[in-house]
């Protein structure tokens, strides 16, 4: 069986921040490696770090110590514009409260990480037409967020995700803030983009039916990934 290609790995990671004279450890020794196309779920209690190793698995942030590759660079020897620009290009955030720009339109908003990648305005604009053509908001392009429902936000911020066309998707409590009927239809599109565009789609959460739709489950306490689970059927290492 051909070996799957590891496109995140994360070793011995240890992220720890000072609060007055106490030091608090978020993360102690998490080791975790991604694998090229599989759909991978963090799970863990609130406090458990879930978010931390979003951040970090993202490269939004660098380990207190520890060492994390990205298509075997050590992220931690970059500097911060050496390092956004990689992380630009790979990897696609779907965040809890979407973060999209109020004051920008739904394209506007799919358009913004594609002028940071010197994309041409007129192709900023095909992609973001296109994209949310995929996903249903025809119609709703050129409505600003407060406009549009949880749902259809949500759906905006995969897209703009998507805009750079990047090798991971990484989605931090991707149904958080919507209702059950929304989440099942969000979470049936992030299967969507692993199963049929071949993205690696990687979400952390804490609701246990939730985790159950990954093919991988990594379970998280206290900042340390105390094991594994790979589904019956799922995609193997």
């Amino acid at each position: 069986m051909k070996k799957k290609k590891v496109v995140i790995r994360l070793k011995d990671v240890w992220k720890t921040y000072r609060l007055g004279e106490h030091q608090v450890h978020a993360l102690r020794g998490l080791s975790l490696d991604v694998y090229e196309g599989e759909f991978l779920a963090i799970r863990g209690p609130s406090g458990s770090g879930k978010s931390t190793s979003m951040n970090l698995v993202g490269c939004l942030d660098i380990p207190t110590k520890g060492k994390i590759f990205l298509d075997n660079i050590n992220i931690a020897d970059l500097e911060e514009s050496d390092l956004a620009q990689v992380r630009g290009k790979k990897i696609g955030f779907i965040f809890q409260k979407f973060n999209l720009l109020p004051n920008l339109t739904a394209k506007e908003n799919v358009m913004l990480p594609l002028i940071f990648q010197n994309v041409p305005e007129e192709e900023r604009l095909d992609i973001a037409e296109r994209l949310l053509n995929e996903m249903g908001l025809k119609d709703r392009m050129n409505h600003t967020p407060g406009q549009l429902s949880g749902g259809e936000q949500q759906r905006v911020a995969i897209a703009r995700a998507l805009a750079v066309d990047p090798e991971v998707v990484l989605a931090d409590e991707p149904t958080g803030n919507l209702d059950q009927k929304t989440g099942e239809k969000i979470m049936d599109l992030l299967k969507y983009l692993n199963r049929k565009k071949g993205k690696t789609v990687v979400f952390v959460t804490h609701d246990v039916d939730l985790a159950e739709h990954a093919d991988r489950i990594a379970f998280l306490v206290d900042g340390q990934i105390v094991k594994t689970k790979t589904k019956k059927g799922g995609k193997k290492k």
